[in-house]
C-alpha cells in the first residue's frame, strides 16, 4: 500500500515521503496513529503544497536566525547567580537559562538547542559560548557575577 508519511518514522522515512508499506502495518499502526495517510492523487497534491509551504517557512526562519547571529557576536551577556566564597555556583547554568537571559537582555531569540555547551556552567567568571545554527556559528561572551 502506498502511503504518505506525515511525521518522521524511524526505519521507514521522513515527513512527506511517499513509501510502500505492508497493508497491516499501514492500516493498524501508521494511519490510526496519525503518522501517515493513504497516497491518493489528491493527498499527494496537498502534501506537495504543504511541503513547499514548510520549506518557505524554514528558509525565512533561517534568514532571521542568520540576522540574529550577526548581532550576537558583539554581545556580552551578564548573569548574576548565587555562588559560594570560592566562586562555584550553587546551581549550574543550562542552555535554557542562558537563552532566556539572552532574550531578556538583548531581545535576540536563540533556541537553547543552538547554544553549544557540553555541561552546565558552574563557575563565576567569563566564558566564551558558541551558537551554531543554519551552518553558521558565532561566539559571544558570558560573564557570570557572584550575587
Amino acid at each position: 500500500m502506498k502511503i504518505i508519511l506525515l511525521k518522521d518514522v524511524p526505519k521507514l522515512g521522513k515527513k512527506f515521503d511517499i513509501k510502500n508499506a505492508s497493508d497491516g502495518h499501514a492500516l493498524n499502526l501508521l494511519i490510526p496513529q496519525g503518522l501517515a495517510i493513504i497516497a491518493t492523487a489528491d493527498a499527494v497534491k496537498r502534501v506537495e503544497l504543504e511541503k513547499k509551504q514548510e520549506e518557505a517557512k524554514k528558509k525565512i526562519h533561517e534568514e532571521l536566525l542568520a540576522e540574529n547571529l550577526k548581532g550576537l557576536s558583539e554581545v556580552t551577556l551578564t548573569i548574576v547567580a548565587k555562588a559560594n566564597p570560592k566562586g562555584h555556583l550553587f546551581a549550574g547554568l543550562h542552555a535554557d537559562a542562558i537563552a532566556t537571559e539572552l532574550q531578556k537582555q538583548t531581545r535576540l531569540q536563540v533556541d537553547p538547542s543552538f547554544i553549544q555547551i557540553k555541561q552546565p556552567i558552574k563557575e563565576v567568571g567569563e566564558h566564551i559560548l558558541e551558537v551554531k545554527a543554519a551552518g553558521k556559528s558565532v561566539k559571544f561572551k558570558l560573564v557570570i557575577a557572584k550575587a
